[in-house]
């Protein structure tokens, strides 16, 4: 695991841009594996910088989202197929039709978790994910759970998130209560992974995911086992982990 630290956020997103830029320019028909939430804002902008100058070409790339909430439609500006299209690809020349975000509107989960694993299998994989980290050491929608969930599958938010979500909501009646999101199995598959972290509300968790016990009460500490694992964390984040 390699660890990056930067000294703020915007430094933390600037970091982590030249991470996925160093991908799109070294395979310009890389799969890149994207996450929505507040952590990876600034680094998309900086991206949507880079390829205004004239640095980035997103034509060839293709790209596959964590996760969606069950029951939101594309255009409901909570959905993260809208998050992504106003934070990334309305800006860059990446082809719509390339990026994927699992069916929120499917009544089936079972058959929303199969096609998405099938657009994984059918892209050969992911070769950069990019990850946040909840407060709770969940990435995607994975929570802590008694057992380590493999594939693209439907999920039961807890309490903590349906809180944390509220704020993006008219009321807490209308967060949804269920998430399509991709497996650790799934999420574990991919060539390499980015987790970018800032805040000191964060250090505690990110202390556990680097230095404490693989287990999936802290979802995120599986990590440890995966091969090409980059943190990209700022000070704050990071003013807790003790190597």
């Amino acid at each position: 695991m390699q660890i990056y630290k930067a000294k703020d956020y915007q430094d933390m997103s600037r970091k982590a841009a030249n991470i996925i830029s160093a991908q799109v320019i070294l395979k310009p028909d890389c799969v890149l594996g994207l996450a929505t939430g507040s952590s990876p804002v600034g680094t998309y902008q900086q991206l949507i910088e880079w390829y205004k100058k004239g640095d980035l070409d997103f034509s060839r790339v293709t790209s596959i989202n964590l996760d969606e909430y069950r029951g939101l439609p594309g255009d409901n500006d909570q959905s993260y197929r809208y998050f992504m299209n106003h934070n990334l690809f309305d800006h860059v020349n990446i082809r719509k039709e390339c990026t994927y975000v699992p069916d929120g509107l499917e009544p089936d989960p079972q058959k929303a978790c199969a096609a998405y694993e099938e657009i994984i299998r059918k892209s050969g994989g992911v070769d950069l994910q990019l990850l946040g980290l909840g407060h709770n050491g969940h990435i995607g929608f994975n929570e802590p759970a008694d057992s380590f969930p493999k594939e693209t599958h439907c999920v039961d938010l807890t309490e903590s998130t349906i809180e944390a979500n509220k704020r993006f909501f008219a009321s807490i009646d209308d967060v949804p209560r269920q998430a399509y999101t991709m497996g650790i199995g799934t999420i574990m598959s991919a060539k390499k992974i980015l987790i970018i972290v800032s805040g000191a509300d964060k250090a505690e968790i990110l202390n556990k995911v680097i230095n404490g016990p693989i287990t999936p009460q802290v979802p995120a500490s599986i990590l440890q086992l995966h091969p090409d694992v980059t943190v990209v964390a700022d000070e704050a984040a990071l003013s807790a982990v003790t190597c």
